[in-house]
């Protein structure tokens, strides 16, 4: 086995600076009103002068402007689930230590590649989400969490060579129970001298816990970990640093908590049709629905479709925090495309395009041919977003018109027919037509059809794109 460790020794403040387009210097306080003290601080604060451990009246002295925000541990146990869920992508078995994530990943080499290539591909997911870390690898997912701490990207791969490793660690650093903080006294400095010394004097002294703690760390006794397992639905919230008045300052934190979304559901292979953005004020909030005709995952369809519902938003009052939850998180079917598809690199797919329209016009501007029980064409025309039916096999124009009208000009040449239509009997608007594709003179497509009068001529209902 392989365990990968993900060490998150900045989650905190990184949850925090990601909402942020230009913080400015940022530290996080913890404690008391009156003694409040920095327990995070970004490059910009640390280059002025503040550090961690600092009351925050001393930072206030030192520098006069920067953004002091409450740590809030809640926020901490959300980013951790949430990078939780992005690491499910390369393994089913996942778990939550402090400060860290372990997954198991000689599973996943079939499909990733060794572990040099599954490495890179995690650090490019976190560092494109924005969350620092440090990453290890051992046969055992509790030695994987120490090697961590003590050096990034280091990797073991065989029992002995993960008892090695860990013999020089000094114990500060080795994460063991609260028993062995006497041990240093004994002379006790590194986990190599802790392994030599006696199990049964040690278990008379320590307990079990310590000697339990070294047998998870060199894989003689079961990890005993909770393995994670991605919730089905997405409920996400964040607060502003200040309040918001106008719907375009949202547009920075909409877009990130659209991409976090993406990430999560790539990781569980799903997608999402329908989810609500909750703009929370001081008092009651907005619902911005975002729904989808089909389900999706990618972050440009999401965010434009979020976008798109933000901007005919007209905002009662400032915006304080944001909430995104998806209830239902349906599969996700990927879109095919021909192996010599010719479209050009940045032209949109029919169905991103299909939902920027339906955000930026509204649902009753974008239509769509579907499956009725009536299949005379004129009355087959349905609402996009209130469509439920399958789209239809048959070949229909992109533009139906409303009654057909004569078509003008030289024989088209038919390219497909015909399609015979005999329906409306029950209501006295019967039609009897055998429609055609057909190609004008000037290389158009059409759907057209010759009346039982043949001498009238092709008649025109639709044209194709």
């Amino acid at each position: 086995m392989l365990w990968a460790c993900l060490l998150l020794p900045s989650l905190a403040l990184d949850g925090v600076l990601r909402r942020q387009a230009d913080p400015g210097p940022l530290v996080l306080v913890d404690g008391p009103v009156q003694t409040r003290t920095v327990v995070a601080a970004n490059g910009e604060a640390k280059a002025a002068g503040l550090r961690v451990g600092q009351r925050l009246s001393a930072a206030q002295a030192l520098l006069a402007q920067f953004t002091a925000l409450p740590h809030d541990p809640a926020e901490v146990e959300r980013w951790q689930t949430f990078l939780a869920g992005v690491a499910y992508r390369y393994s089913s078995e996942v778990a939550l230590l402090p400060h860290a994530l372990v997954l198991e990943v000689s599973r996943s080499r079939g499909l990733f590649g060794d572990w040099p290539a599954i490495e890179r591909r995690l650090r490019a997911d976190l560092t494109d989400l924005g969350f620092r870390h440090r990453l290890a690898a051992a046969p055992t997912p509790h030695g994987a969490y120490v090697l961590a701490g003590i050096r990034d990207g280091l990797a073991v791969a065989s029992p002995d060579h993960l008892r090695r490793a860990l013999e020089p660690v000094p114990l500060g650093k080795a994460r063991l129970p609260v028993e062995a903080e006497r041990l240093p006294g004994m002379g006790i400095r590194t986990l190599g001298q802790l392994l030599r010394m006696p199990r049964d004097g040690l278990r008379r002294r320590f307990g079990a816990a310590l000697l339990d703690t070294v047998d998870q760390l060199l894989g003689d006794r079961p990890a005993g970990l909770d393995l994670f397992v991605p919730p089905d639905t997405v409920d996400w919230r964040i607060e502003l640093s200040h309040e918001v008045e106008n719907v375009a300052a949202l547009i920075f934190p909409v877009r990130r908590m659209t991409a976090d979304l993406a990430a999560y559901l790539a990781c569980r292979d799903g997608g999402v049709q329908r989810f609500v953005l909750h703009l929370e004020h001081r008092e009651g909030a907005t619902e911005v629905t975002i729904g989808l005709l089909a389900p999706e995952r990618a972050a440009t369809t999401l965010f434009e479709a979020a976008r798109g519902r933000l901007e005919q938003v007209r905002l009662p009052a400032p915006v304080l925090a944001l909430r995104l939850r998806a209830d239902q998180l349906p599969s996700f079917v990927p879109e095919g495309r021909d192996l010599f598809d010719e479209r050009p690199a940045n032209a949109l797919p029919f169905g991103q395009l299909r939902e920027r329209l339906r955000a930026r016009l509204g649902d009753e501007a974008v239509y769509q041919l579907a499956t009725t029980i009536d299949p005379r064409p004129e009355r087959s025309q349905c609402v996009g977003a209130r469509d439920e039916g399958e789209a239809e096999v048959l070949p229909r124009p992109t533009w139906l018109l409303e009654r057909p009208i004569p078509l003008r000009g030289p024989t088209p040449t038919v390219l497909a027919g015909p399609e015979r239509m005999e329906t409306g009997w029950w209501d006295g608007d019967v039609v009897r037509r055998d429609y055609y594709v057909v190609e004008t003179s000037q290389g158009q497509r059409a759907w057209a059809f010759l009346p039982p009068d043949e001498a009238q001529g092709w008649m025109l209902h639709g044209w194709f794109a």
